[in-house]
Protein backbone atom coordinates (compact mmCIF):
# COMPACT_ATOMS: atom_id res chain seq x y z
CA UNK A 1 0.00 0.00 0.00
CA UNK A 2 2.83 2.32 0.89
CA UNK A 3 4.64 1.65 -2.29
CA UNK A 4 1.02 2.14 -4.29
CA UNK A 5 0.64 6.18 -2.77
CA UNK A 6 4.46 6.39 -3.47
CA UNK A 7 4.25 5.76 -6.90
CA UNK A 8 0.94 6.58 -7.86
CA UNK A 9 -0.97 8.14 -5.13
CA UNK A 10 -1.89 11.84 -4.31
CA UNK A 11 -1.02 13.32 -0.75
CA UNK A 12 -3.79 15.05 1.47
CA UNK A 13 -2.28 17.99 0.88
CA UNK A 14 -2.40 18.48 -2.90
CA UNK A 15 -5.74 16.65 -3.27
CA UNK A 16 -7.31 19.56 -0.77
CA UNK A 17 -6.25 22.02 -3.02
CA UNK A 18 -7.20 20.53 -5.81
CA UNK A 19 -10.78 20.32 -5.21
CA UNK A 20 -10.92 23.57 -3.85
CA UNK A 21 -9.06 24.99 -7.13
CA UNK A 22 -11.42 23.08 -9.29
CA UNK A 23 -15.11 24.00 -10.04
CA UNK A 24 -16.16 20.49 -10.47
CA UNK A 25 -14.92 18.06 -7.95
CA UNK A 26 -16.23 15.13 -10.55
CA UNK A 27 -13.32 17.25 -12.71
CA UNK A 28 -10.64 16.65 -10.34
CA UNK A 29 -10.75 13.07 -9.98
CA UNK A 30 -11.42 12.76 -13.62
CA UNK A 31 -8.07 14.69 -14.01
CA UNK A 32 -5.95 12.16 -11.29
CA UNK A 33 -7.22 9.45 -13.36
CA UNK A 34 -6.01 10.61 -16.67
CA UNK A 35 -2.65 11.15 -14.74
CA UNK A 36 -2.48 7.50 -13.41
CA UNK A 37 -3.21 8.20 -9.91
CA UNK A 38 -3.89 5.00 -8.34
CA UNK A 39 -5.05 6.45 -5.24
CA UNK A 40 -6.23 9.98 -3.11
CA UNK A 41 -5.84 11.17 0.42
CA UNK A 42 -7.60 13.94 1.20
CA UNK A 43 -7.62 16.03 4.62
CA UNK A 44 -10.42 18.34 5.71
CA UNK A 45 -9.76 20.58 8.30
CA UNK A 46 -12.60 20.53 11.31
CA UNK A 47 -14.09 24.28 10.08
CA UNK A 48 -14.06 23.04 6.55
CA UNK A 49 -16.09 20.36 7.01
CA UNK A 50 -18.10 21.13 4.27
CA UNK A 51 -16.50 19.65 1.33
CA UNK A 52 -16.71 16.16 3.08
CA UNK A 53 -20.15 16.01 1.53
CA UNK A 54 -18.69 17.35 -2.44
CA UNK A 55 -16.21 14.07 -1.62
CA UNK A 56 -18.39 11.76 -0.55
CA UNK A 57 -20.13 12.13 -3.61
CA UNK A 58 -17.49 11.11 -5.68
CA UNK A 59 -16.81 8.32 -4.08
CA UNK A 60 -14.41 9.36 -1.19
CA UNK A 61 -15.10 7.42 2.03
CA UNK A 62 -13.53 8.30 5.41
CA UNK A 63 -10.48 7.16 7.08
CA UNK A 64 -9.50 8.70 10.12
CA UNK A 65 -10.19 11.44 12.22
CA UNK A 66 -8.14 13.43 15.02
CA UNK A 67 -9.11 16.17 16.84
CA UNK A 68 -8.71 19.34 14.57
CA UNK A 69 -9.59 17.17 11.10
CA UNK A 70 -10.58 13.77 9.00
CA UNK A 71 -8.99 12.19 6.43
CA UNK A 72 -10.63 10.73 3.28
CA UNK A 73 -9.52 8.24 0.69
CA UNK A 74 -10.67 7.50 -2.63
CA UNK A 75 -9.19 4.74 -4.66
CA UNK A 76 -9.30 4.77 -8.12
CA UNK A 77 -6.48 1.87 -8.70
CA UNK A 78 -7.66 -1.79 -10.18
CA UNK A 79 -9.13 -4.06 -7.79
CA UNK A 80 -10.22 -3.63 -3.95
CA UNK A 81 -8.32 -0.80 -2.18
CA UNK A 82 -5.23 -1.93 -1.51
CA UNK A 83 -4.99 1.25 1.18
CA UNK A 84 -4.06 0.79 4.85
CA UNK A 85 -6.66 0.89 7.13
CA UNK A 86 -6.16 3.17 10.48
CA UNK A 87 -5.04 2.20 13.72
CA UNK A 88 -7.16 -1.05 15.32
CA UNK A 89 -6.16 -1.34 18.33
CA UNK A 90 -5.71 0.65 21.78
CA UNK A 91 -2.64 0.06 23.95
CA UNK A 92 -3.43 -0.34 27.99
CA UNK A 93 -0.21 -0.57 29.97
CA UNK A 94 0.06 -1.78 33.62
CA UNK A 95 2.88 -1.89 36.12
CA UNK A 96 3.62 -4.64 38.58
CA UNK A 97 5.74 -3.10 40.95
CA UNK A 98 7.35 -5.74 43.42
CA UNK A 99 9.53 -4.57 46.63
CA UNK A 100 11.73 -7.38 46.29
CA UNK A 101 13.35 -6.73 49.99
CA UNK A 102 9.42 -7.46 51.07
CA UNK A 103 7.86 -9.37 48.76
CA UNK A 104 4.97 -7.20 48.49
CA UNK A 105 3.36 -5.67 45.14
CA UNK A 106 1.62 -2.25 44.63
CA UNK A 107 -1.81 -3.18 43.86
CA UNK A 108 -5.13 -0.80 43.66
CA UNK A 109 -8.47 -1.14 43.24
CA UNK A 110 -10.61 1.21 41.05
CA UNK A 111 -13.53 3.17 42.21
CA UNK A 112 -15.53 3.51 38.92
CA UNK A 113 -15.44 -0.53 38.83
CA UNK A 114 -18.55 -2.37 39.74
CA UNK A 115 -16.67 -4.85 41.24
CA UNK A 116 -13.74 -3.77 43.74
CA UNK A 117 -11.00 -6.36 42.60
CA UNK A 118 -7.34 -5.86 42.93
CA UNK A 119 -5.56 -4.95 40.18
CA UNK A 120 -2.06 -3.54 39.00
CA UNK A 121 -2.04 0.23 38.84
CA UNK A 122 -2.07 1.06 34.66
CA UNK A 123 -3.69 2.95 31.95
CA UNK A 124 -3.94 4.01 28.28
CA UNK A 125 -0.61 4.75 26.32
CA UNK A 126 -0.11 8.51 24.91
CA UNK A 127 0.74 8.58 21.28
CA UNK A 128 4.25 8.63 20.79
CA UNK A 129 5.19 7.24 24.42
CA UNK A 130 7.16 3.66 24.75
CA UNK A 131 5.10 0.95 26.78
CA UNK A 132 8.05 1.00 29.76
CA UNK A 133 7.16 5.25 30.34
CA UNK A 134 3.54 4.38 30.01
CA UNK A 135 3.59 1.99 32.92
CA UNK A 136 5.87 4.35 35.03
CA UNK A 137 3.88 7.24 34.98
CA UNK A 138 0.52 5.35 35.24
CA UNK A 139 1.85 4.17 38.47
CA UNK A 140 2.92 7.31 39.91
CA UNK A 141 -0.49 9.00 38.46
CA UNK A 142 -2.26 6.30 40.47
CA UNK A 143 -0.35 6.20 43.48
CA UNK A 144 2.37 8.16 44.03
CA UNK A 145 5.39 5.22 44.01
CA UNK A 146 8.18 6.32 41.89
CA UNK A 147 9.31 3.17 39.89
CA UNK A 148 11.87 1.80 36.67
CA UNK A 149 10.99 -0.42 34.39
CA UNK A 150 12.15 -3.54 34.12
CA UNK A 151 11.02 -6.08 32.14
CA UNK A 152 7.28 -6.67 30.02
CA UNK A 153 5.67 -9.83 31.61
CA UNK A 154 2.63 -10.19 29.84
CA UNK A 155 0.49 -9.70 26.82
CA UNK A 156 -2.99 -9.61 26.53
CA UNK A 157 -5.25 -9.36 23.20
CA UNK A 158 -9.12 -8.98 23.58
CA UNK A 159 -11.14 -7.87 20.91
CA UNK A 160 -14.24 -6.17 20.54
CA UNK A 161 -13.44 -4.33 23.57
CA UNK A 162 -16.32 -2.50 25.40
CA UNK A 163 -13.61 0.17 26.73
CA UNK A 164 -12.31 0.58 22.54
CA UNK A 165 -15.78 1.29 20.97
CA UNK A 166 -15.65 -2.01 20.05
CA UNK A 167 -11.87 -2.30 18.88
CA UNK A 168 -9.23 -4.33 19.51
CA UNK A 169 -7.22 -3.70 22.90
CA UNK A 170 -3.75 -4.70 23.77
CA UNK A 171 -2.96 -5.24 27.63
CA UNK A 172 0.76 -5.40 28.76
CA UNK A 173 1.98 -6.15 32.15
CA UNK A 174 5.22 -4.61 33.09
CA UNK A 175 7.47 -5.63 35.70
CA UNK A 176 8.53 -2.63 37.70
CA UNK A 177 11.07 -1.72 40.78
CA UNK A 178 10.31 1.11 42.91
CA UNK A 179 12.32 3.81 44.04
CA UNK A 180 9.81 5.20 46.49
CA UNK A 181 7.53 3.30 48.92
CA UNK A 182 5.35 6.05 50.57
CA UNK A 183 1.89 5.46 48.83
CA UNK A 184 -0.20 9.01 48.28
CA UNK A 185 -2.92 7.46 45.93
CA UNK A 186 -5.18 9.27 43.36
CA UNK A 187 -8.95 9.76 45.28
CA UNK A 188 -9.93 10.50 42.25
CA UNK A 189 -9.11 6.99 39.89
CA UNK A 190 -8.39 4.63 42.79
CA UNK A 191 -10.74 3.05 45.70
CA UNK A 192 -8.07 1.52 47.73
CA UNK A 193 -4.20 1.35 47.57
CA UNK A 194 -1.66 -1.08 49.15
CA UNK A 195 1.53 -2.99 49.41
CA UNK A 196 0.37 -6.45 49.31
CA UNK A 197 2.26 -10.18 49.72
CA UNK A 198 2.48 -11.64 46.84
CA UNK A 199 1.61 -15.08 47.95
CA UNK A 200 -1.71 -13.01 49.24
CA UNK A 201 -2.40 -11.86 45.82
CA UNK A 202 -1.52 -15.22 43.97
CA UNK A 203 -4.50 -16.82 46.06
CA UNK A 204 -6.99 -13.80 46.72
CA UNK A 205 -10.59 -14.17 44.95
CA UNK A 206 -10.95 -10.69 44.83
CA UNK A 207 -8.40 -9.89 42.23
CA UNK A 208 -9.03 -10.14 37.96
CA UNK A 209 -8.34 -13.30 36.50
CA UNK A 210 -5.27 -11.47 34.60
CA UNK A 211 -4.00 -10.00 38.03
CA UNK A 212 -4.11 -13.05 39.28
CA UNK A 213 -2.18 -15.16 36.74
CA UNK A 214 0.60 -12.13 36.46
CA UNK A 215 1.25 -12.86 39.98
CA UNK A 216 1.62 -16.23 39.54
CA UNK A 217 4.46 -15.45 36.62
CA UNK A 218 6.09 -12.55 39.20
CA UNK A 219 5.79 -15.44 42.40
CA UNK A 220 7.84 -17.81 39.43
CA UNK A 221 10.52 -15.20 38.61
CA UNK A 222 11.35 -13.85 42.33
CA UNK A 223 11.61 -17.63 43.43
CA UNK A 224 13.17 -18.66 40.77
CA UNK A 225 14.53 -15.84 38.80
CA UNK A 226 13.71 -13.55 37.23
CA UNK A 227 15.45 -14.06 33.74
CA UNK A 228 12.97 -16.83 33.59
CA UNK A 229 9.97 -14.85 33.11
CA UNK A 230 11.40 -11.35 31.95
CA UNK A 231 10.46 -10.04 28.43
CA UNK A 232 13.61 -7.72 27.57
CA UNK A 233 14.31 -4.32 25.58
CA UNK A 234 16.55 -2.89 23.45
CA UNK A 235 16.57 -0.18 20.66
CA UNK A 236 17.77 -0.16 17.48
CA UNK A 237 18.10 2.29 14.22
CA UNK A 238 15.46 1.84 12.15
CA UNK A 239 15.46 1.66 8.19
CA UNK A 240 13.99 5.11 8.10
CA UNK A 241 16.65 7.49 8.70
CA UNK A 242 16.99 8.83 11.91
CA UNK A 243 14.53 6.94 13.47
CA UNK A 244 15.03 4.31 16.16
CA UNK A 245 12.73 1.25 17.87
CA UNK A 246 12.42 -0.75 20.04
CA UNK A 247 12.43 -4.57 19.87
CA UNK A 248 10.92 -6.52 23.28
CA UNK A 249 11.96 -10.34 23.54
CA UNK A 250 13.18 -12.98 25.81
CA UNK A 251 17.29 -11.81 27.17
CA UNK A 252 20.17 -13.02 24.17
CA UNK A 253 22.97 -14.43 25.58
CA UNK A 254 26.03 -12.73 24.81
CA UNK A 255 27.57 -14.70 22.53
CA UNK A 256 24.66 -15.19 20.49
CA UNK A 257 24.00 -11.24 20.51
CA UNK A 258 27.64 -10.95 18.91
CA UNK A 259 27.56 -13.47 15.94
CA UNK A 260 28.34 -11.62 12.93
Amino acid sequence: PEGARARGGLGAAAAARALLTLVSPAGAVARWREEGRVAVWLRVPILQSRFVAAAASQGFAFHHAEQGSSTLTLWLGEGPSRLPGYATHQLGVAGAVLDESTGKVLVVQDRNRTINAWKFPGGLSNPGEDIGDTAVREVFEETGIKSEFKSILSVRQQHKHPGAFGKSDMYIVCRLEPSSFDINFCQQECLRCEWMALDELVRTRQATPITSNVAKLLLYGYREGFDKIDITMREFPAVYPGLFYKLYHRELPESYRNIT
